[in-house]
């Protein structure tokens, strides 16, 4: 016969000043690349640990968040006086491989706009992949989790937490990704920027030109004749034979006849 332990459900203590969800109810994540981030933890959560580790995102049970290249740590509140530390590891991508992705990165202006826009790019994935990298984990096995609580189940409602809000803060800053992967804000654009410079003018997705400063005296110049264009002639009382029969006379007589003399009248004078 085997036992199985039991333990009482325990309440978590309050906190005054936790990092809370901004999701109240439903999904956690609002774009599409928090939500592709959440799949991993759905993939390998299960049971009643996720939902109890969106209520504890949802309380602000999380005291603290730290995204850094390769380790996100954060201290969360459970029914004990002293915080549980969690950990989630992840590989980051050395030099050599962020040059790669930079490389196919900077052969397009787009991803830089889309990413100073807070939008990640809809085809982020297949950059990566092109140089044999993936930017989302796909599995537990890409992931080191660790957290201090007793509960043996990996992971728990404290590891769920902190990877609920690490989703939303992805929504807010999609740079934290490329973080967590190691490259910051900073240096992966200023990485794009010298990356592009450094192209030929010919390889470049915008068309050369020359610069402003160099065309100044005939930048406001005419270049070329605009021909004008001249609108259809039509009757002068065309109008009046679009509107509708309208029930109005004026001295017996209907108001559009009444109308028509003048709006002959204003035909001949542009003749």
């Amino acid at each position: 016969m085997s036992v199985t332990n039991w333990y009482p459900q325990s309440r978590p203590l309050e906190v005054d000043g936790g990092v809370k969800a901004r999701s109240t109810r439903g999904a956690i994540g609002q774009t599409w690349w928090s939500q592709r981030f959440i799949e991993v933890l759905e993939a390998i959560g299960i049971g009643s640990r996720l939902q109890r580790g969106r209520n504890y995102a949802r309380r602000g049970q999380v005291i603290s968040l730290d995204v850094g290249p390769g380790l996100v740590t954060a201290q969360v509140q459970g029914s004990r006086a002293q915080p549980y530390r969690v950990r989630i590891g992840i590989a980051a991508f050395g030099k050599s491989e962020w040059a790669q992705v930079e490389g196919v990165l900077a052969e397009n202006a787009w991803y830089a706009a889309s990413l100073l826009s807070n939008e990640m790019p809809s085809d982020i994935e297949d950059v990566f992949d092109a140089v044999g990298l993936s930017l989302f984990p796909t599995g537990i096995r890409e992931l080191s989790l660790d957290c201090s609580c007793p509960d043996s189940a990996v992971p728990c409602k404290h590891l769920a937490a902190t990877f609920y809000l690490l989703a939303e803060a992805f929504d807010e800053d999609p740079f934290e990704i490329f973080a967590w992967r190691g490259r910051d804000r900073e240096e992966l654009l200023e990485n794009l920027a010298a990356a592009r410079s450094a192209r030929p003018a010919a390889d470049r997705s915008e068309p050369a030109g020359p610069q402003l400063s160099d065309c100044l005296d005939s930048f406001f110049v005419r270049q070329a004749d605009v021909r004008a264009s001249s609108p259809p002639v039509t009757s002068s009382t065309a109008l009046l034979d679009q509107l509708p029969e309208i029930p109005v006379a004026v001295r017996g007589r209907g108001l559009v006849e009444t109308l028509r003399p003048a709006y002959d009248g204003f035909g001949a004078d542009a003749s």
